[in-house]
């Protein structure tokens, strides 16, 4: 251990009582919610924001830029976390966050919106890590399955909620509240902070060490990677003059990051995060998650309305309802990792999801409703199994001075795998339908038809093959994981004690 780990008087077995905790976990399921809240939201006032900031061309780096933000400050958050203690530092995250949502209900132009996003993405890093990384120290081992099912239900309300609550507030308020209803949760959720989430006492380092240079340079590259796989075959071709150079710029900046924290007392992110073959399984597998989770997330509702014929609101139903089953399977699945282990649970949910994921191409042309929404149901249900195991399995193999630091490497690779099934899903989605259509669609030119109202049936036969095609993508993804786990991964974790 380096100079500036902290140590923990009394061991981590010294949690708050069971009245402070559970106003310490209520606080956590409030800053959360923020950041669950926030991805959601936004997205059904898109055309009110439009209408009245224009910049339509851009208006995707709303998202984009908050994506960006989050992702590459996780690895600091996490270190950051780990020296100073993890209050501090939730603390600060949601104070910019809802300085960012301050800034975004004042925006005056689509440019300034989009620059007080990336501010919003700079909280919510400290917001989704942090969480994540008290979840584990508020409880044993034994209690974990709690927490996390308590979280995983905050997400599935926000999923489902969200929209609904952007598309209230744009039609009957304004889009500038859709921010500024984040400062009276946020200031709830910071007050209990404050009040009543207590660390346990920890030795003082008097000269803990920042790597301010390594974090400049993680956040550097990937601001700079991400970017060229956002808006890579979106806003330029993939073999374009701009996305050469971000490729180029981004490999240059990842050999800065290595030569950085190999000189680095304390780095950002530590060599033993891959070195170690439990956090290293997990980081890859949960990786491929976040690629696999695209193909539902991005292309069902588009599917959905095009093909099946339903309207926005019950395509959005259809989706929705794998955030209905995942964590009520989060929570089943203690029972099942406590008599096969984590990585065997894991290893069920993950194999389910990829029959489940190679099941979609098989659907009758077009079909019926229910029959999409009972696979997402389905595989909810598997992703559940797959992911809470793995998440408080990796957290329960480290102390607690590493303990942020592993957090933040397992939802850093699940964020940048949803970016990278983004960019890969939407060029094969798009060759698809170029295929199928003789070179005269796309994605873009499906939405404009889905607003217009009109879809000719070659469209229709054109998404479903594009969508079929996705979806056997995310079950070679499904498919990566369970190979990852099955060689790279210990049988049995090597869980610390309380």
């Amino acid at each position: 251990m380096g100079s500036a780990t902290p140590a923990i008087r009394g061991g981590a077995a010294r949690r708050a009582g069971p009245a402070r905790r559970g106003a310490a976990v209520a606080a956590l399921m409030l800053a959360m919610a923020l950041a669950a809240l926030d991805s959601t939201v936004v997205s059904t006032a898109v055309p009110q924001i439009v209408g009245d900031l224009g910049g339509f061309s851009v208006f995707s780096w709303l998202f984009s830029g908050y994506l960006l933000a989050v992702t590459v400050t996780l690895p600091v958050y996490g270190k950051l976390s780990d020296t100073f203690g993890r209050k501090p530092v939730l603390v600060a995250g949601a104070a910019v966050f809802l300085l960012g949502s301050l800034l975004c209900a004042a925006a005056w132009n689509m440019a300034a919106l989009i620059a007080f996003r990336i501010v919003q993405g700079l909280g919510g890093g400290a917001l989704q890590g942090t969480v994540q990384t008290l979840a584990a120290d508020l409880y044993p081992l034994a209690e974990r399955p709690k927490i996390q099912s308590k979280l995983s239900t905050v997400w599935a309300v926000s999923a489902v909620a969200g929209p609904g609550l952007g598309g209230v507030l744009a039609a009957y308020a304004d889009w500038r509240w859709i921010f500024l209803v984040n400062l009276p949760i946020g200031a709830a959720a910071l007050w209990l902070i404050v009040r009543h989430l207590h660390e346990p006492e920890r030795e003082k380092v008097p000269h803990a060490r920042v790597d301010w240079a390594g974090a400049l340079a993680v956040f550097a590259c990937g601001g700079v990677l991400l970017t060229a796989l956002v808006q890579g075959g979106v806003a330029w071709p993939w073999l374009s003059a701009p996305s050469l150079a971000l490729f180029g710029a981004g490999l240059v900046l990842a050999a800065v990051v290595v030569a950085v924290e190999r000189r680095a007392a304390e780095p950002v992110i530590p060599g033993w995060v891959w070195r170690r073959r439990t956090i290293a399984a997990v980081n890859l597998a949960l990786g491929a998650l976040g690629l696999l989770m695209v193909a539902p997330a991005v292309f069902l509702p588009t599917y959905a309305q095009s093909v099946l014929g339903l309207a926005p609101v019950s395509a959005g139903f259809v989706l929705s309802v794998w955030t209905l089953s995942w964590p009520l399977s989060a929570a089943f699945s203690q029972h099942l990792y406590r008599r096969i282990g984590f990585r065997d649970t894991a290893l069920c949910g993950i194999g389910l999801a990829a029959l489940i994921l190679c099941a979609f191409p098989f659907l009758p042309y077009p079909g019926s409703w229910w029959q999409p929404t009972l696979l997402m149901l389905l595989l909810g249900g598997a992703l559940g199994l797959f992911q809470l195991p793995l998440i408080v399995g990796v957290q329960s193999t480290v102390g607690w001075s590493e303990r942020g630091t592993t957090t933040a490497s397992v939802l850093f690779c699940r964020q940048t795998g949803q970016t990278l099934g983004a960019s890969l899903f939407g060029a094969v989605a798009n060759g698809v339908l170029a295929a199928r259509l003789g070179g005269a669609g796309d994605l873009d030119s499906v939405t404009r038809a889905l607003d217009a109202g009109t879809v000719p049936e070659a469209t229709r036969r054109a998404i479903a093959a594009a969508v079929h095609a996705v979806y056997l993508g995310a079950a070679g993804a499904a498919a990566l994981a369970f190979v990852v786990l099955l060689v790279v991964a210990p049988r049995r974790f090597p869980v610390l004690q309380d």
